[in-house]
């Protein structure tokens, strides 16, 4: 390895969460301040939300739906328009 060029390695680094959870581990930086831990993620505390996907499908399907539309009526209206001879 180089001499001189990687950064200072702190075994005990400090670890502050916004919660109030203390923790050590290792780090290049010796205090560090986060804003979620594994003591306050949803995924870890088992108070995770449910998301609507459903309602965000439905969503999606209504748009295309409209965009479908929209094509569907410019394609019937280019054809009813006679284009102009030259």
């Amino acid at each position: 390895m180089k001499q001189d060029i990687h950064p200072t390695y702190y075994p005990t680094a400090k670890v502050k969460c916004a919660c109030g959870n203390k923790f050590e581990t290792g780090s290049t930086m010796p205090e560090v301040e986060v804003e979620i831990c594994s003591s306050c993620h949803p995924f870890f505390t088992g108070k995770e939300k449910i998301i609507d996907a459903q309602g965000r499908r439905e969503k999606f399907r209504k748009r295309q739906e409209k965009t479908t539309e929209k094509k569907t009526a410019e394609k019937a209206r280019d054809k009813k328009v006679p284009k102009a001879k030259k």
